[in-house]
């Protein structure tokens, strides 16, 4: 069974939509799951929470989900006021039972799913959407394996096999040596294929806000023996128009999109 992992969509419907037709046009997904992070930040968050319901297989509990659903505890001024104005699109809706099934929808976000060995990969799997440690909020930066390798070793001792995260918007994979491969030493569109015995942990990237240069979305797709990185072209003025049209929402977040940073 081959996956796609999507994850960071942050209220960007239209990047949204060009992954899912991306992924409709390979033959070998079977079936979609999301990592978190559906909304904040973007203009569409009723579009994408509707989207990622009706696509996905399951989806987990991202901080700006969760920021939009209880508090958004530690953001920054500008993720704040798109995590109140967010919250407000889902109270404005007049459609009752539409307005309670988005909620329900975000209630019911998992913080992790485990699927054990041979259900999607030769090895257990683990999906979060920050890191093994502190499934919702903390980052596993690239650099983290030559800087921190304390910090990389009390997650690695976490992982049974492998890993799917999100959080940072900058696809790669972490490997227990510890070291880092970001998707062009691999390749674009090309696989990694896991090694025996090793684990690995892999950032999917952003479908809505990419943070690696790269502004095109961001996905992979994960099967038995390895993993793939993709990207979807979308027109990033129709989202970014959208943001600036926003009071709420801070130009920058419109003008990050086109730099992917």
């Amino acid at each position: 069974m081959s996956t796609a992992i999507i994850s960071d969509i942050h209220g960007n419907a239209v990047a949204l939509k060009s992954v899912l037709q991306d992924i409709e046009s390979r033959t070998e997904i079977e079936r979609i799951v999301c990592l978190g992070d559906i909304i904040g930040y973007g203009p569409e968050p009723l579009e994408c929470v509707d989207l990622v319901a009706e696509k996905c297989a399951w989806s987990l509990m991202g901080n700006h989900d969760f920021g939009v659903l209880y508090e958004p505890t530690n953001f920054n001024p500008g993720a704040e006021s798109a995590a109140y104005w967010t919250r407000d699109q889902f109270d404005a809706e007049q459609d009752e039972e539409a307005r309670a099934r988005r909620y329900g929808f975000l209630g019911k976000l998992r913080v992790r799913v485990v699927e054990p060995a041979g259900e999607i990969t030769s090895r257990a799997l683990l999906a979060v959407h920050g890191s093994p440690r502190k499934p919702i909020n903390e980052y596993i930066f690239p650099d983290d394996a030559l800087n921190s390798p304390d910090k990389m070793k009390q997650v690695f001792d976490l992982i049974e096999g492998i890993a799917i995260v999100g959080h940072t918007h900058v696809p790669g994979i972490f490997t227990d040596e510890p070291d880092f491969y970001p998707p062009g030493e691999i390749g674009d569109g090309e696989r990694y294929k896991f090694i025996e015995g090793e684990k690995a942990i892999i950032n999917v990237g952003s479908v809505g806000q990419p943070r690696d240069l790269d502004p095109r979305a961001s996905y992979a797709v994960l099967d038995n023996e390895g993993v793939s990185f993709h990207r979807a072209e979308y027109t990033i003025a129709e989202t970014a128009d959208k943001i600036r049209e926003i009071p709420e929402l801070n130009d920058w977040l419109a003008d990050r999109l086109y730099e992917g940073r």
